[in-house]
């Protein structure tokens, strides 16, 4: 074998080697990073269904018919939220919705007599940095809080909700997730 061909095969050597160790690490590592998200994404739902109906003190899941696990855990299709004496102040979602770029994910809340959005939050979305991204921003976002279920619809077409310049698509799909949602639901509790 020539010097250069031993050479060859001790940088592929190296390469290999330090693939291995680099796949062994990534592997030690994925487990427990993987559960740490899991456990964040589930407070960041928490802490948005509390924001989004300060007035409960308790989240009761709904539960639809879906298997979504090999656990065999089924789909939450919403949470009734209750107040301290359990009387239920309204109900609060999440919600996946396609924007203009992917697949959005709206967290809401309606008042318990079906009558206004208690409030909107952006959980995830793909949309355009600087266009559709805006859904995220107080100024859109809080155009939601109080609104009632009438008027929950984009200003164009006579609603009370103004769209983002430019982002037509992102802001309906916003107002066609929580309408969407909210129909779910009154037809669950009727």
């Amino acid at each position: 074998m020539s010097e250069s061909n031993k050479d060859v095969v001790v940088v592929i050597g190296k390469l290999v080697l330090i693939s291995v160790i680099a796949s062994a690490l990534l592997a030690v590592t994925f487990v427990p990073t993987s559960e740490q998200l899991k456990k964040n994404y589930e407070e960041a739902r928490t802490a948005t269904l509390a924001e989004l109906m300060p007035q409960a003190t308790e989240f009761e899941a709904v539960y639809g018919d879906q298997i979504i696990n090999d656990e065999g855990d089924r789909e939450i299709l919403y949470y009734r939220a209750k107040d301290s004496s359990g009387s239920i102040v309204g109900y609060a979602f999440f919600r996946k919705q396609p924007g203009a770029q992917g697949l959005l994910e709206i967290a809401g809340g309606v008042d318990a007599s079906f009558n206004e959005i208690t409030g909107m939050s952006v959980m995830s979305h793909s949309e355009t940095p600087g266009l559709g991204s805006k859904i995220t921003e107080p100024a859109f976002r809080d155009q939601f809080n109080g609104v009632t279920l009438a008027d929950l619809s984009l200003s164009k077409s006579g609603g009370a909700i103004d769209s983002i310049t430019g982002a037509t698509i992102s802001s309906q799909a916003v107002v066609d997730a929580l309408n969407a949602q909210v129909e779910v639901i009154k037809g669950a509790e009727a």
